[in-house]
């Protein structure tokens, strides 16, 4: 893998503990940046060359954090609170952007990053953040989602998954069982819906859904666009499964650039209207 599709790695330090990061493009006193929010067994690796293509398509800087617990950041304490999703945004997330200095932000969550994105939005007003884009993101518990995460156990368990994740995570059994003990604890389907957020949401909205994800339904994506009070853009991909980013790159992509220029273009006219 080139040096370009990896990015340049770096870390953040939070009190003393370290979150591994890679950037792609230009910084963030250069052009706007796109922060990516990674999905429930995901990390910095595992977005593999999409940061990359997305730097190259959209002219955004891209940085990629990997949360704690996950890739080669330091780890957390099992079991994870139910509420570890509303946690990291509220807790972890705005003191990443702190942190890494970020002025003009496009938020882009897979899966729980997409939910942590939409709580992060949905909880406090941060100018920094521009828009947001969601890729199968979770708002609600849905049945198809317990038990396509139930199967995920029984691939644990017969060692198969514990292989892979042990490729890209330092203790894949925290990264694991944190996710998966939490969605699967009969108090998670309780606590998690995110409406309230949905509702407080300010900014754009792109949401990209595939009609095949074994994780999730394009209700999830109905549920954004009746609650939602902010413009809601939607890409339902046919056939495509629970990583479109991954799996159908070329709409996505293009999608993500007509969204970003749009959403940063007009903030950089808005700017030099208020100037003059």
């Amino acid at each position: 893998m080139s040096a370009s599709v990896e990015g340049r790695r770096g870390e953040i330090r939070l009190d003393g503990r370290r979150l591994e990061t890679a950037w792609w493009g230009p910084g963030p006193e250069a052009a706007p940046t796109i922060l990516l929010l990674h999905e429930g067994l995901g990390c910095v690796a595992l977005w593999r060359d999409f940061p990359a293509a997305l730097a190259a398509a959209t002219g955004c800087g891209v940085l990629a954090y990997s949360r704690f617990g996950y890739g080669q950041s330091d780890g957390v304490a099992l079991p994870r609170p139910l509420t570890y999703m509303h946690d990291e945004a509220r807790e972890v997330l705005p003191r990443v952007l702190d942190a890494a200095g970020l002025r003009r932000v496009l938020l882009l969550g897979h899966s729980d990053g997409g939910s942590i994105a939409a709580i992060y939005a949905g909880s406090r007003q941060d100018f920094r953040v521009n828009g947001l884009a969601l890729l199968a993101p979770h708002f609600f518990v849905e049945e198809v989602s317990l038990a396509a995460i139930a199967e995920a156990r029984q691939r644990w368990e017969a060692g198969e998954l514990r292989q892979r994740l042990a490729a890209y995570h330092r203790d894949p059994e925290a990264a694991f069982l944190g996710w998966n003990r939490a969605w699967l604890d009969p108090g998670f389907s309780r606590l998690f819906d995110l409406q309230p957020e949905i509702a407080h949401i300010r900014v754009p909205v792109l949401v990209v859904q595939g009609e095949a994800d074994p994780y999730g339904t394009v209700e999830q994506v109905r549920m954004l666009e009746r609650e939602a009070y902010c413009p809601v853009e939607a890409l339902v991909l046919p056939g495509v499964r629970h990583a479109p980013h991954l799996e159908s790159p070329g709409p996505v992509l293009d999608a993500l650039r007509d969204f970003s220029a749009r959403l940063f273009g007009v903030r950089e006219r808005a700017g030099h209207a208020q100037a003059e």
